[in-house]
């Protein structure tokens, strides 16, 4: 099936012009998501992938509607890549399907890979510096040494404006624990999830 994604921005609110171009390149059902580019949330994509299956293709109609920046555009390429699907986008004439499309895939699998390995060290190192000055003595009561860690992890991905899906699906942990993380470690929730709609059947 040819899925069409389509998100406004805060300075186009109109969607007209994305849904007429992802309906001529053949999308049978086009996910939307109303919202400006400071939120994080973004339910209409995670929607989409729950409902896409091995063999389908993603499209949008730019780049820059399935990614913030280039630090969401890198996780969701690989998660449409994970989810065995194919991918294009309209206006930069990229395609999965195609041998040099594929090398998309490639090269931003390996960015995520270096995002990741960044995180993990900036996180041992922060963490090796505050048992250094004392401040890390043990996990807290009620909590495991390997909770203890997810429970940071969680805290710098979501400061990092992570989605909280994403991070349980890095962490695999559910929502309920991933809340009970955040704030252990004081983080403040965001809220007003957008809302989002779906065109076709």
């Amino acid at each position: 099936m040819v899925v069409g994604y389509s998100r406004v921005s805060t300075l186009d609110q109109n969607l007209d012009l994305q849904i007429d171009n992802l309906k001529k390149a053949g999308c049978e059902k086009i996910f939307r998501d109303k919202l400006s580019g400071a939120k994080s949330e973004r339910p209409g994509l995670e929607s989409l992938f729950e409902h896409i299956r091995k063999g389908d293709c993603i499209v949008v109609w730019k780049l820059d509607r399935l990614g913030r920046s280039l630090k969401d555009l890198i996780k969701t390429i690989t998660k449409i890549e994970n989810k065995g699907a194919t991918f294009k986008s309209l206006t930069e004439n990229i395609d999965t399907t195609t041998p040099s499309g594929k090398l998309i895939f490639h090269i931003f699998g390996s960015l995520a890979e270096f995002e990741r390995s960044l995180i993990k060290e900036r996180i041992n190192a922060g963490l090796a510096a505050a048992r250094a000055r004392g401040k890390i003595s043990g996990t807290k009561k009620g909590i495991s040494k390997e909770a203890e860690k997810k429970a940071v992890k969680a805290a710098s991905f979501y400061k990092s404006n992570w989605s909280a899906t994403e991070i349980c699906e890095e962490l695999q942990i559910t929502k309920p624990t991933l809340y009970k993380y955040l704030k252990l470690k004081g983080v403040t929730l965001r809220i007003n999830e957008p809302k989002f709609e779906i065109i076709g059947s």
